[in-house]
C-alpha cells in the first residue's frame, strides 16, 4: 500500500517542480497600440511572436497582454485590417510597448476562407467571391447588416416583409431560396421544416458580425446539397479579439406617404459584451430587439388561376363575379356556375332514382312536362303532382335545372367574397435574438467553444400562400474544437413554428364558419338563376345573388370574426384548422483536416459530415402524424491544391460525395485554376458541378392547402393514396371534362391518367472565367462570365380524382370541384435549361483620404427555354449599383451613398405571377465619430426618395425608411 501511495506523491512532486520551473521562465508582454494619424487607440489588433501562434489581441482600449516562455529578444508581428502591418523588436526587461500603426487604404488585401475552405487573399481566389467586413457593415446605409448584401455584385434580394429578406445569386429568386446555402459560424441556417434560411431572423446580432463571405454560383463540391446557386458564410466576432461592452440604439420611421397605413416608428436595439478573462478563457453575449409595423401587401389585382402559376386578368370584385385578388384570401373558393348547376342536377337525379327504386328520372320528367320558359304556375303544378317527400328536393332543383336548360350561365365562374390580407395576417413584426459563447484555449493552437444563437419573431413570407410566421422560435447550438489545421463540431437546429398559420386556410375557415362553401355557392347560383329567369339583367342578378349568399358574412373587427379567426389559427391543419404545429430539428456532426503538413508535394484538405433531420409537425406539414420522421445524410470531400511556376499558377481539384437516406449518392467535382498574369492581377478559371436533393418537404410533405393536397415524392405516398388502384387524372384533362359536363355532353374520354413517379436530385454544371486585379494602385476590377446547364428541374404536377376514392364514382365526382380531391406531387422536368451571365465591379480609390467610388453591373439570363416551361427564374436581366463613400471625410464625419437599379422582370411564383416594373432606389447615411471615442452617430435612410416598389409579385410594396442611430464602442 505504501508503494502505491508513492506513485501519486512522486507525480505531484514532479508536477510541482515543473510548475516552479515554468513559473520562473514565463514572461509577460504588454503594451498599447494607437493610430499614428488620429492617436486614438485601436482594438482587435493581432499581436503575435513571429514564427509562432503565441500572442493576443488588443482590447477595446487598445491594450494587449500575454504570457510566453520564449526568451527575449524576439520579434512581434502587429497587424490589423485597414492598417499597414508592422514588426517590433521586443527586448524584455519589463518593457511596456507603445506602438503606432499607419492607416492603409490598400486595395485587395482582404483574406477570405470560403472559396477553398483555406485562408487566401481575395485577389487569388480561384472562384468568384464577395466579402463584407465589419467596417463595411458599420458604414453601410442599410437599416441592418443583411441589407449590405444587396450592394454586392450578382446579388438579388426578395423582400416578403420587413424581417424576411431572401438573398439569391445567378437567378431563381424568390422568398426562401432552395438553391442558396447560408452558414453562420459553420452552422447551416436551413430550417428543417421550411427547407430554407429565414435570413437574419436567427443568427448573429448586428454588433457581433465580423464578416460575410459570398460565393455566387455552384458550391456543392465543398458545402454539400443546396449550394447550386450560391453559399453565404457569416462569421461572428471572436471574444479574444473583440472585447468590451458595445451597444447600438437605432430608431426611425417608415410608411411615410403610404396609402396603406399611417407613418409609424421602428426600433432596433442591440448590445454585445465580449470579455477575455485570461489567456485561456473568454466569453461573449449579445442581444437584439427589432420592432416595426410591417410593410403591407394589398395588391387587389385580379388573378386567373391555373395549375402551375396564376396570371393577372382584368376586373375587380364589382365587375368580375369570379374575382380572385392577389392579396385577398378566401376568394380562392370558386366554381363554374354551369358545372355547379349540372352537378346539382346530376346528384339530385341520382338521389331521386335511388329513393324511388329507379322509377323516377326527375330530369327526364321535367324535360317532358315543362317548356323551357315555364311559368311559376306550371312549375308549381308539376311539383305539386310529386310525392310530398320529394317536393322540397325538386323545389331546390328548379332554378339550377332551368338555368342550365336556358343556358344562362355561359362559361361564367363565381368565387366567394374574400378578406383583405391586413385582416388575416399579423403585421406587428418583431425579432428578438440572443447569442452567446464560451471559449477555452486548450493550448496555443487548440480551442474549444460552446455557442448558441436563439431567435423569436413574427413576420410574413410568400410561398404557395402568404404564410404568417407568428411567435416562431429557432435555436442553434454548437460545440466545437478547432486548431490551426483541423476542426470538429457538432450542432443542432431546433425549430418551433409557434403560432404560425396559413393565411388562405384561415380566411376559408372564417368563411366556412358562417356558411359552408356548398351552401354559399348553391345560394348564389340558385338566386342568380331565379333573377335572370325573372328578367333581371346579368350584372344586377350577380349583385343580388352575392348579397343573398353573403348574408351573415362575418365582418373584420367584430367579436364573431375574431372568434372564428382565433379558432382557425389555434387549430392544427391536421384537424381542419390553419395552424402549423412544427417542432422539427436537425443534428449535424462534421470535421475537417488539413493534411498539408504531412503531404509535402501538394496541399490536401479532407472533411466529412453527417446530418439527421427529425421531422415533427404532428401531421400539419409532413406525413408524420404517427411520430417523427428521420432522414439521414452523410458526405465527405477532398481538395488538392498545388502552386506551380513560382506561384504563377495555382491548381485546385475538389470532389464531394453525399448520400441521402432516400436517394442514390451524388458526386460533385470542382476544378479551378488561378493564374497570376501580373503583380496583383489574376485570372481564374473553374468548372463546377452542384446538386440538391429534394427537400424535406419535397420528400415528406402532406399538407392540405386551399387548392390541393401537397404530397411528397417518396414511394410511401403512392401506397398511402393507393394511386395504383385508384388513379389520378391530370388537372388539364379534368378542366376539359368539366367543360363537356357544363355543355351538357359529358365526355369521360377527355380524362387522362397521370402516373406518380419517384423524383431524383436536381443538378447543374457550370463553367466560369474571371479576372480580379489592381490597376495603378487605385482601381480594383473584378469581372466574371459563367455558363450553366441545369438538369432534372424539381417541379410539381397537379392532378385530381373523386373525393370518395371509389373508382366507379370518378365520372360523377370529377364533374364538380366540391366532389374532387386535388393533389400536387413532385416531378422532375425532362427538359434541361441553360443560363449564362456576367458581371463587373469597379472599386476606385480617390487619393489617400479614404474617398471611394464603387460601381458594379451584372446580368443573368436563361437561354434556349422551351415554350411553356415554367422555370421560376425571376431575375432581372440588368442590374447595377453606384456608390460614393468615405468613412472619415472630415474630422470624424463620414458618408455613404448607394444607388441601386434593376430592369423589369417577368416574375413567376407559385403564389402568383406578373411583370415587376423596373425601379431604382437611393440609400444614404451620414455619420459622425466624436473625437477619439469609439462611438458613432448615424443619420440615414433606405429608398430615401420614397419610391414604393415591389420585387416579387404578391409581396408588399417597400417604401422609404429613415433612421438615426447611436453606437457605443462599435469600432
Amino acid at each position: 500500500m505504501k508503494k502505491l501511495m508513492r506513485i501519486p506523491m512522486l507525480f505531484m512532486a514532479v508536477l510541482l517542480s515543473m510548475t516552479t520551473v515554468l513559473a520562473q521562465t514565463v514572461i509577460t508582454v504588454s503594451g498599447k497600440i494607437a493610430n499614428s494619424s488620429s492617436k486614438e487607440t485601436i482594438n482587435a489588433v493581432s499581436v503575435t511572436i513571429k514564427g509562432s501562434s503565441v500572442g493576443a489581441y488588443t482590447d477595446d482600449k487598445g491594450n494587449f497582454k500575454f504570457s510566453t516562455s520564449q526568451k527575449p529578444p524576439f520579434t512581434l508581428v502587429i497587424s490589423s485590417v485597414g492598417y499597414s502591418p508592422k514588426e517590433v523588436e521586443y527586448t524584455g526587461n519589463g518593457q511596456a510597448l507603445n506602438i503606432e500603426l499607419d492607416p492603409s487604404f490598400a486595395l485587395g488585401v482582404e483574406v477570405v476562407v470560403a472559396a477553398s475552405r483555406l485562408p487566401e487573399r481575395i485577389l487569388e481566389s480561384p472562384v468568384s467571391i464577395e466579402r463584407v467586413s465589419a467596417a463595411n457593415i458599420r458604414n453601410a446605409p442599410g437599416a441592418s447588416y443583411y441589407d449590405a448584401l444587396a450592394n454586392l455584385k450578382g446579388v438579388d434580394i426578395t423582400t416578403s416583409g420587413y424581417m424576411f429578406k431572401t438573398p439569391s445569386t445567378r437567378g431563381f429568386n424568390g422568398s426562401g431560396s432552395l438553391r442558396f446555402n447560408q452558414l453562420v459560424d459553420g452552422m447551416d441556417n436551413t430550417l428543417p421544416a421550411l427547407n430554407f434560411s429565414v435570413g437574419n431572423v436567427i443568427g448573429l446580432t448586428e454588433l457581433d458580425v465580423d464578416n460575410m463571405e459570398l460565393l455566387p454560383g455552384a458550391s456543392s463540391a465543398l458545402y454539400g446539397s443546396g449550394g447550386m446557386n450560391g453559399t453565404l458564410l457569416i462569421s461572428s466576432k471572436d471574444p479574444f479579439k473583440y472585447q468590451g461592452l458595445s451597444f447600438q440604439v437605432k430608431q426611425g420611421v417608415m410608411h411615410m406617404g403610404d396609402s396603406r397605413q399611417k407613418a409609424s416608428p421602428f426600433y432596433d436595439w442591440s448590445l454585445r459584451w465580449g470579455k477575455k478573462v485570461s489567456d485561456k478563457f473568454a466569453f461573449k453575449f449579445g442581444a437584439q430587439y427589432i420592432k416595426a409595423d410591417d410593410w403591407q401587401a394589398d395588391d387587389k389585382t385580379n388573378l386567373l388561376r391555373n395549375n402551375v402559376i396564376s396570371s393577372p386578368k382584368s376586373g375587380d370584385r364589382n365587375s368580375d363575379p369570379n374575382y380572385d385578388g392577389v392579396n385577398v384570401f378566401g376568394d380562392e373558393i370558386s366554381a363554374n356556375m354551369s358545372s355547379f348547376a349540372q352537378a346539382v342536377q346530376f346528384q339530385t337525379q341520382q338521389g331521386i332514382l335511388q329513393a324511388t327504386g329507379g322509377q323516377l328520372d326527375i330530369i327526364a320528367a321535367l324535360n317532358a312536362s315543362l317548356p323551357a320558359n315555364a311559368t311559376q304556375e306550371q312549375i308549381g303544378a308539376f311539383i305539386g303532382s310529386l310525392p310530398a317527400e320529394l317536393q322540397p328536393t325538386v323545389q331546390n332543383l328548379v332554378p339550377f335545372y332551368f338555368g342550365s336548360r336556358n343556358n344562362i350561365y355561359g362559361a361564367q365562374s363565381v368565387s366567394r367574397t374574400g378578406y383583405d390580407e391586413k385582416d388575416i395576417v399579423d403585421y406587428n413584426t418583431f425579432n428578438f435574438k440572443f447569442s452567446g459563447g464560451l471559449y477555452y484555449k486548450i493550448s496555443s493552437n487548440t480551442e474549444a467553444s460552446l455557442t448558441g444563437n436563439w431567435g423569436s419573431g413574427t413576420s410574413v413570407y410568400t410561398g404557395a400562400d402568404r404564410y404568417a410566421l407568428k411567435n416562431f422560435q429557432i435555436g442553434q447550438y454548437k460545440l466545437e474544437f478547432k486548431s490551426k489545421n483541423w476542426f470538429l463540431r457538432g450542432y443542432t437546429t431546433q425549430e418551433n413554428s409557434g403560432d404560425s398559420y396559413a393565411s388562405t386556410l384561415t380566411a376559408i375557415a372564417v368563411n366556412s364558419t358562417w356558411k359552408s362553401n356548398g351552401d354559399w355557392l348553391g345560394q348564389y347560383v340558385g338566386n342568380y338563376s331565379g333573377a335572370v329567369l325573372a328578367g333581371t339583367p346579368s350584372d344586377a342578378a350577380h349583385a343580388y345573388a352575392r348579397s343573398v349568399a353573403d348574408a351573415g358574412r362575418l365582418v373584420p373587427g367584430t367579436q364573431a370574426f375574431k372568434d372564428a379567426f382565433n379558432k382557425s389559427i389555434t387549430t392544427p391543419i391536421s384537424e381542419g384548422g390553419s395552424q402549423f404545429a412544427d417542432k422539427s430539428d436537425l443534428w449535424q456532426y462534421e470535421g475537417q483536416w488539413n493534411l498539408s503538413q504531412y503531404v509535402k508535394f501538394v496541399d490536401v484538405l479532407i472533411g466529412s459530415s453527417y446530418r439527421q433531420y427529425s421531422l415533427n409537425s404532428k401531421g400539419t406539414i409532413f406525413a408524420d402524424g404517427d411520430g417523427r420522421i428521420k432522414i439521414g445524410e452523410v458526405g465527405g470531400y477532398i481538395q488538392l491544391q498545388k502552386s506551380l511556376l513560382k506561384d504563377v499558377l495555382k491548381l485546385t481539384a475538389a470532389g464531394r460525395y453525399d448520400k441521402n437516406k432516400n436517394f442514390d449518392g451524388r458526386f460533385t467535382p470542382r476544378v479551378t485554376a488561378s493564374i497570376k498574369v501580373a503583380k496583383e492581377n489574376n485570372i481564374r478559371l473553374s468548372y463546377q458541378q452542384a446538386y440538391r436533393f429534394p427537400t424535406n418537404q419535397d420528400q415528406w410533405i402532406n399538407l392540405i392547402t386551399p387548392g390541393s393536397i401537397l404530397i411528397g415524392c417518396l414511394p410511401y405516398f403512392a401506397d398511402l393514396y393507393q394511386f395504383s388502384t385508384n388513379p389520378v387524372y391530370s388537372s388539364e384533362s379534368i378542366v376539359a371534362y368539366r367543360a363537356s359536363v357544363g355543355a351538357g355532353a359529358p365526355n369521360p374520354t377527355l380524362l387522362k391518367q397521370s402516373a406518380f413517379t419517384a423524383a431524383k436530385p436536381e443538378s447543374v454544371q457550370s463553367f466560369e472565367i474571371g479576372y480580379r486585379g489592381i490597376i495603378g494602385k487605385k482601381l480594383l476590377v473584378d469581372a466574371y462570365y459563367y455558363n450553366s446547364k441545369y438538369k432534372d428541374f424539381i417541379a410539381r404536377s397537379a392532378v385530381g380524382r373523386g373525393v370518395s376514392g371509389v373508382p366507379a364514382n370518378v365520372y360523377t365526382e370529377l364533374a364538380s370541384p366540391f366532389t374532387t380531391t386535388n393533389y400536387s406531387f413532385v416531378v422532375n422536368s425532362p427538359t434541361p435549361v441553360k443560363a449564362n451571365g456576367f458581371g463587373i465591379g469597379l472599386d476606385y480609390q480617390i487619393g489617400r483620404k479614404g474617398y471611394k467610388i464603387l460601381a458594379n453591373y451584372y446580368t443573368d439570363q436563361l437561354v434556349d427555354v422551351p415554350s411553356g416551361l415554367v422555370t421560376f427564374f425571376n431575375t432581372p436581366k440588368n442590374r447595377y449599383n453606384l456608390g460614393f463613400a468615405n468613412a472619415n471625410a472630415y474630422k470624424g464625419f463620414g458618408f455613404n451613398l448607394i444607388y441601386k437599379w434593376q430592369s423589369e422582370v417577368e416574375y413567376q411564383g407559385t403564389f402568383a405571377a406578373a411583370t415587376i416594373p423596373s425601379f431604382g432606389t437611393m440609400d444614404m447615411q451620414i455619420s459622425y465619430k466624436p473625437g477619439k471615442s469609439k462611438n458613432l452617430i448615424k443619420i440615414g435612410g433606405t429608398n430615401i426618395f420614397n419610391n414604393y416598389y415591389q420585387n416579387a409579385f404578391g409581396n408588399p410594396y417597400i417604401g422609404g425608411l429613415y433612421y438615426i442611430s447611436f453606437g457605443y464602442n462599435v469600432f
